[in-house]
């Protein structure tokens, strides 16, 4: 498959058995992150990749942190939003947890860094389409919580970029609805 088809079939894989990857294919993954651009080749790349009883252990603290931000509550709503919190990440045998360092010197930005780690995230997805592992890229509330933060002894300041869910796809790949450019671009001081 050539780079124009790998991105424009590349689709989000929910639902993942639980025969898990290969260290070697995990390897592949993180080879192909590495190779994302990144403003003044500070690589600000980490990864964590998580598996095993870790999984649990962090889907814990996942649910531990939204049981504090509801409060002392005995609604089965929300009893229910923090059993699935507490059991998220067992979702897939792997869980790659992209994240972006602060800035090593006064040069460097920021929100720079964050996008060179999407980019970096990009690549690991289309590398698993190519290795046949079904993969999604998953943020929300636990990417900004301190304690995820602390657990994978990131600094405050620091960012998780992505959670990558990855295993075998437990069902056949659908088609892709393209995404189409056109409402989306204006095409500015360009003549043909």
């Amino acid at each position: 498959m050539n780079v124009l088809e790998a991105i424009k079939s590349r689709k989000s894989v929910g639902k993942v058995t639980e025969k898990k990857p290969t260290r070697a294919q995990i390897e592949i993954l993180l080879d192909a992150a590495c190779q994302a651009p990144n403003h003044h080749m500070v690589e600000p790349w980490r990864y964590f990749v998580v598996a095993g009883e870790t999984r649990a252990e962090l889907s814990k603290i996942m649910g531990e942190s939204l049981k504090a931000k509801l409060g002392n509550t005995t609604d089965d709503k929300a009893q229910a939003l923090i059993e699935k919190e507490c059991h998220k990440l067992l979702r897939a045998p792997v869980v790659i947890i992209a994240a972006s360092l602060k800035p090593s010197s006064p040069k460097v930005v920021d929100i720079e860094n964050v996008e060179a780690v999407a980019a970096a995230v990009q690549n690991m997805l289309l590398a698993a389409q190519e290795i046949g592992l079904g993969a999604i890229w998953r943020t929300g509330d636990p990417a900004y919580d301190p304690a995820i933060k602390a657990f994978l002894g990131l600094e405050p300041e620091e960012h998780i970029v992505a959670f990558v869910y990855l295993g075998y796809p437990a069902m056949p790949n659908t088609e892709r609805t393209s995404n189409q450019f056109e409402n989306k671009t204006r095409w500015l001081g360009w003549e043909d």
